[in-house]
């Protein structure tokens, strides 16, 4: 009976153990092939990497090698960010070549209007907070000991005030050499750009009314770089140069900064903590869209803003959508450590509940992608 069984095939129980085992491998295949995986929003159902496609603004760009690095390593998703700048990202999202946007300048109505007539409404959800310092070229002057006044500062990037000993800089900045001053700025579509600028039109009717706000603007004059590198490459090849990076970068390469005069008449100096609390007490609007430059708090550092990951609320990709969710809420939660050894200021308490219902209207076929 034994020889007989072997010669006509598989045993009852054999049979059901291949169904078993077979099965589930069908059933897995299949939903991957459909992308309506139901289980682990980090992985594919065939234990495959998601991959998620990123790009624009310079400003977090050292915070977000460092998420995404980390997040690599414990989900099965890998971010590829390019560091564009915020106008780039911004087009890029719209255009829809990658997978989020991100821009330290809200868009103009202009934008989303395009974003929308794309894809649907498109999501401001904050990442972290940071610092745009004012950094300079004038030797022997050593990091802080520069102190500028909000209408000084103005009027240099105006081009009405062009040498370091002139008058009304003598008055906080007795004794400096009478070098011209080399105005440098952003070349690129930058929201660097759009924070600094953000500050200028706030404390200078003059720039507001002639040069204004965006990522980009028209510059009343002097050289223009290409990202924090090029703009910190010009300074440190000009003699009396002054320009703008984030804070994070300045302090990496060791770059001198100014004290700024803020709302409250006190002299700071960016950092972390004057970072955090230009923020503080501030009403945060659902859809995060606020600028905090020039706050009121008298220990805040004057140029500061949030910086947003730019995401639709309705994803078209099922799989991609969800891993995108899931990374997001890890950023504003688990992510906020990395941001102050990296020189940038965690999302206080009630900007990381904006973003978490941000995240939660996330959908794909109007069913939420949030789901824990």
């Amino acid at each position: 009976m034994k020889g007989q069984r072997g010669k006509s095939g598989p045993t009852q129980s054999q049979s059901l153990m291949r169904v078993l085992i077979i099965g589930p491998l069908v059933v897995s295949l299949l939903l991957a092939a459909c992308q309506g995986g139901g289980g682990q929003p980090t992985s594919t159902s065939s234990g495959g990497t998601i991959r998620l496609n990123g790009a624009g603004a310079t400003f977090p760009f050292p915070l977000y090698s460092r998420w995404f690095d980390e997040y690599a390593k414990i989900t099965d998703v890998q971010v590829n960010y390019q560091s564009i700048g915020s106008g780039g990202g911004i087009r890029q999202i719209t255009e829809g070549t990658v997978d989020f946007g991100a821009s330290d300048g809200i868009m103009t109505e202009e934008q989303i209007k395009a974003a929308e007539k794309a894809r649907g409404s498109i999501l401001h959800i904050p990442s972290i907070m940071g610092a745009v310092a004012v950094s300079y070229n004038l030797p022997g002057i050593p990091s802080g000991q520069l102190k500028l006044t909000p209408d000084i500062l103005a009027d240099i990037y105006l081009k009405k005030i062009t040498s370091w000993n002139d008058p009304r800089i003598a008055q906080t900045n007795p004794g400096l050499p009478n070098i011209k001053v080399a105005v440098v700025h952003r070349s690129d579509g930058s929201g660097t750009t759009y924070i600094f600028t953000n500050y200028l039109s706030k404390v200078s009717p003059e720039w507001k009314e002639k040069v204004g706000n965006a990522t980009a603007v028209s510059w009343p004059g002097d050289i223009g770089g290409q990202g924090n590198e090029g703009v910190a490459g010009l300074l440190r090849q000009t003699p009396g140069a002054i320009g703008y990076v984030e804070l994070a970068y300045a302090k990496q390469n060791k770059m001198p900064w100014a004290a700024l005069r803020n709302a409250a008449g006190n002299f700071i100096e960016p950092s972390l903590t004057a970072t955090s609390l230009a923020a503080q007490g501030v009403p945060l609007p659902d859809d995060m869209k606020i600028m905090i430059t020039n706050p009121t708090n008298p220990q805040a550092y004057p140029i500061v803003g949030f910086t947003w990951i730019l995401a639709y609320q309705k994803q078209t990709h099922q799989t991609k959508g969800k891993a995108l969710v899931d990374m997001l809420w890890w950023a504003i939660h688990d992510g906020q450590k990395y941001a102050p050894p990296l020189d940038y200021a965690p999302l206080p308490e009630d900007a990381v509940r904006k973003g978490e219902a941000q995240i939660r209207s996330i959908t794909y076929n109007g069913q939420p992608l949030w789901q824990r």
